[in-house]
């Protein structure tokens, strides 16, 4: 039976409930995934900083690029919505798409005043070929494999694209503070557009999805910084306390599955 017909011709009770849980590969939009969310991308900034100051930059940009690779794989070989499976892959995203920005302006000198345009850009088009294709953007709708495919180039766009915008803030004057006070409230608009009517659903839901990126590693950062830049607390123990409040939250939505659409 094809996907197809099962969304024609939903069946009924507790079997419509697993097809339907199955169906879509990503999480239902609850506090919950915007929590995670902002701790995944400062943990991926402090881990890929944390990794190239220990392993050097070259082998830690080819330890993270496999990694990142082994969890999509992983990912795209489930055939539904699995938390850990989701999480663990949007961390390895967060690391590697913070490494390739990195990769940009220190290995090849390129400014964030030029490479942050350049990743926005690269962000439209993902945007202009997924619609292109499938006539939508939005996450619930994520069912085939070539929606997945570019659900996940739009995700890796976005976490470059706010890495280079979250350094480029913290380099003009901000700091790290500054830039996580900015983030925070520009991350407000969407969501306050979108409840006044102003703004869609799906543009919202990726206004604020690109916003979480700067966010989350302006806060890492300001809090594993030097006492003359942040709190002094250090890549590694930054890292490691943020990983442990992500698996906290990650356990605790895969026991409760409040991230997986509603039966019925």
């Amino acid at each position: 039976m094809s996907t197809e017909h099962v969304l024609e011709h939903p069946p009924r009770g507790h079997a419509r409930a697993r097809i339907r849980e199955s169906a879509n590969k990503v999480p239902e939009v609850t506090v919950y995934f915007w929590i995670i969310k902002v701790l995944t991308t400062g943990m991926g900034e402090t881990a890929s900083d944390f990794l190239a100051k220990v392993l050097g930059n070259v082998p830690a940009v080819g330890l993270g690029g496999l990694a990142f690779v082994a969890s999509l794989v992983l990912q795209f070989a489930v055939r539904r919505y699995v938390a850990w499976i989701y999480w663990t892959a949007i961390v390895m995203v967060s690391v590697f798409g913070t490494m390739a920005a990195d990769v940009l302006h220190v290995g090849l000198g390129v400014p964030y005043t030029l490479s942050t345009p350049l990743f926005l850009v690269a962000l439209a088009a993902v945007f202009a070929l997924w619609y292109a294709s499938e006539r939508t953007l939005s996450i619930h709708s994520i069912r085939t494999r070539r929606r997945e495919f570019f659900y996940w180039a739009a995700v890796l766009a976005t976490f470059a694209l706010g890495t280079a915008a979250g350094d480029l803030t913290a380099t003009i004057g901000l700091g790290y503070l500054g830039s996580a006070v900015l983030f925070a409230a520009a991350i407000c608009v969407p969501a306050l557009a979108h409840r006044t009517r102003l703004l869609g659903a799906v543009t919202a839901f990726w206004t604020a999805y690109v916003i979480t990126r700067p966010l989350g590693a302006s806060l890492a950062d300001w809090m594993a910084m030097s006492k003359r830049d942040g709190l002094g607390l250090g890549l590694g123990p930054v890292t490691l306390s943020w990983t442990v409040a992500i698996v906290g939250f990650v356990a605790f939505l895969a026991l409760t599955r409040r991230d997986t659409e509603p039966a019925g």
